[in-house]
């Protein structure tokens, strides 16, 4: 049974998991992924779905927690058959490996290489500080871009 391939697949994966499934379909005509598919793998320990296929039952889904990333919202599911398991896949213009490290929010997913996995957090405090200075540089009123320029010059 294919589902339980994958299952045992995601096994061996550490946690959190986040599955990265493939649509073959040239366009989206069913969603693979909904509020059946989001329990079962929440109940293994998965937290989000990645596809380049559609999702559905949003409402449903977004209250257990689990995540959705795709291409579209279908109205139905789909007669959907997995192909392989633990293969790497084409997903929105980025292949993932098996095993890969994936960050996702609400604009979309990245692949975080491990090499510099320790180091993320730290790289986005550090954005995050800066753009708020910024930010409360600019709402102290009417920009002066010469005393901005100056401002910008301390972070080059």
């Amino acid at each position: 049974m294919p589902l339980v391939s994958l299952l045992r697949h995601i096994a061996e994966l550490p946690e959190p998991r986040v599955v990265v499934v493939e649509d073959l379909d040239e366009r989206p005509v069913g969603a693979l992924w909904g509020e059946v598919m989001a329990n079962i793998h929440r109940a293994h320990g998965c937290v989000g779905a990645v596809t380049n296929g559609g999702v559905r039952d949003i409402d449903e889904v977004g209250s257990l927690g689990f995540r959705f990333y795709a291409s579209s919202v279908l109205v139905s599911h789909a007669n959907a058959h997995l192909v392989e398991v633990g293969v790497p896949v084409r997903v929105g213009g980025m292949v993932v490996e098996p095993g890969a490290l994936l960050h996702g929010d609400s604009h979309g997913v990245v692949e975080v290489p491990r090499a510099i996995a320790g180091e993320v957090a730290a790289a986005a405090h550090s954005v995050e500080t800066t753009e708020r200075e910024i930010i409360g540089h600019v709402r102290q009123g009417r920009l002066d871009v010469e005393r901005f320029g100056d401002f910008l010059a301390a972070y080059e």
